[in-house]
C-alpha cells in the first residue's frame, strides 16, 4: 500500500504547465524557503551585517560537512531500512586516516601554494574514502547483514560495532586527541568589506555542493540511480524485474561509508583536531538532520543539514548555552509542521 496518502489511494499527478512540465505544489516548495528565511530572520538579531555574513558562511560550511556525513546514512536507511548507529565510526576512521596521510606530506601542506595544499587534502580524502569503504564492506557483511529487518537488533549491534571500532582506532592511533591543522594556504580569511570569510569554509561549501550535485546526477541520470530510487519506493517491483536488490544494498552501504569517511576528513580539518569519539559526538546532529529532512530523502538531508548548520552558528553567537538545544527545538517545530520530515519518501 502506498504510504503517500492516508486513504491508501495513490496521489493524483501534479497538473502540468503550458510547457508540459509538472507543476510543483506550493506546499512542496515551501521547505526550500526555510534556509533563506532563517538566514534573513537572524540578521536583525545579529545586528552587524559583516558578523552576520561571517556566521552565515560558517553555518553553510558546517551544514555542508554534516550533509556529506548524513547523506550516506539516509541512503542506507532509505534503501536498506537499516538503522546504522555505528555510522560514526566511519567518520572517525576517515579523520584518522587523513592524519596518517597528511603527516608525510609536510612539503605540500606547508607550501604557500593553494594548488599544492589541495593536492595533499585531496589525496587524504581519496585514501580516507577508500579505507572507509573497505571497512564498510566488512561491517555490512559481519554486523549488519545478519540483522536485516530487525530494527532493535540493528540498533544494539551497530552501536556495539561502533564501540569496537573506536577501541580499534585507539589501539592504532592512541586514545589522545591528535591535531589536524589546516594546510598553510587554507588558513586565514578573505575579506569582503568588513566580513571575514574563512578560506577553508568556502572550500567546504564548494565540496558539499559538488557532492550534492553529483548525487542528484547519479540518482536522476544514471541507471543505477534510478534503480536505487525505485528500490526505496518499491523493493518488490525492482526484484520482480530481475535486478539483485542485495547488490544495491551492499553498494549503497559502501558508498555511504565512503561519504562518512570524506565527511570525517572535512570535519577533522574544520575542528583542527581528531579524537576517537568524534563520530559519536557528531551522531546526534546527523540524526537530527535525517529526521528533519525525511528518512531516505537526499534533498531533505541537504536542506536539513543547512538548517542545522546555520542554527548552530547563529545560536552559538547569540546564546551559546542553548546552541545544541536550538537544533532539537528546530526538529520538534518542523515535525509538528510536517510529521514525516520536509521531503518524505513514498515507500511501498
Amino acid at each position: 500500500m502506498n504510504t503517500t496518502a492516508a486513504t491508501g489511494a495513490a496521489r493524483p499527478p501534479a497538473p502540468e504547465t503550458r510547457t508540459g512540465v509538472p507543476r510543483v505544489p506550493l506546499a512542496e516548495r515551501l521547505p526550500l524557503l526555510l534556509v533563506p528565511v532563517l538566514a534573513l530572520a537572524t540578521l536583525p538579531l545579529v545586528g552587524s551585517l559583516p558578523t552576520w555574513a561571517t556566521l552565515t558562511v560558517a553555518g553553510l560550511a558546517m551544514g555542508m560537512i554534516i550533509f556529506i556525513i548524513a547523506s550516506g546514512l539516509t541512503l542506507v536507511f532509505g534503501l536498506m531500512d537499516v538503522l546504522n548507529f555505528g555510522h560514526g565510526v566511519f567518520i572517525a576512521l576517515g579523520a584518522f586516516v587523513a592524519v596518517s596521510v597528511l603527516a608525510p606530506l609536510g612539503g605540500l601542506t606547508e607550501a604557500d601554494s593553494m594548488a599544492l595544499n589541495l593536492v595533499a587534502v585531496g589525496a587524504a580524502m581519496l585514501v580516507a574514502m577508500a579505507v572507509a569503504a573497505a571497512v564498510g564492506l566488512v561491517f555490512e557483511r559481519l554486523i549488519v547483514r545478519p540483522v536485516y529487518g530487525q530494527h532493535l537488533k540493528q540498533i544494539l549491534i551497530t552501536m556495539g560495532g561502533m564501540i569496537i571500532g573506536e577501541e580499534l582506532i585507539k589501539v592504532i592511533w592512541g586514545p589522545q586527541q591528535i591535531p589536524l591543522p589546516l594546510p598553510q594556504a587554507l588558513r586565514g580569511s578573505y575579506f569582503v568589506g568588513d566580513a571575514a570569510i574563512e578560506k577553508y569554509r568556502l572550500i567546504a561549501v564548494v565540496v558539499g555542493l559538488a557532492v550534492f550535485l553529483a548525487m542528484l546526477w547519479v540518482f536522476n541520470r544514471t541507471k543505477i540511480g534510478l534503480l536505487i530510487r525505485a528500490g526505496v519506493q518499491d523493493r518488490e517491483m525492482v526484484e520482480s524485474l530481475g535486478y539483485r536488490i542485495r547488490r544495491l544494498f551492499v553498494g549503497v552501504f559502501v558508498a555511504g561509508s565512503a561519504l562518512a569517511g570524506l565527511g570525517g576528513v572535512m570535519w577533522g580539518l574544520y575542528q583542527q583536531n581528531v579524537v576517537p569519539q568524534m563520530g559519536a559526538q557528531v551522531n546526534i546532529l546527523i540524526f537530527i538532520v535525517i529526521i528533519i529532512g525525511g528518512l531516505g530523502s537526499t534533498a531533505g538531508c541537504f536542506i536539513g543539514a543547512l538548517l542545522v548548520g546555520l542554527m548552530a552558528n547563529y545560536t552559538g553567537f547569540l546564546a551559546p548555552k542553548v546552541a545544541l538545544f536550538s537544533n532539537i527545538l528546530l526538529m520538534v517545530a518542523i515535525l509538528m509542521w510536517r510529521p514525516q520530515g520536509l521531503f518524505p519518501v513514498a515507500r511501498r
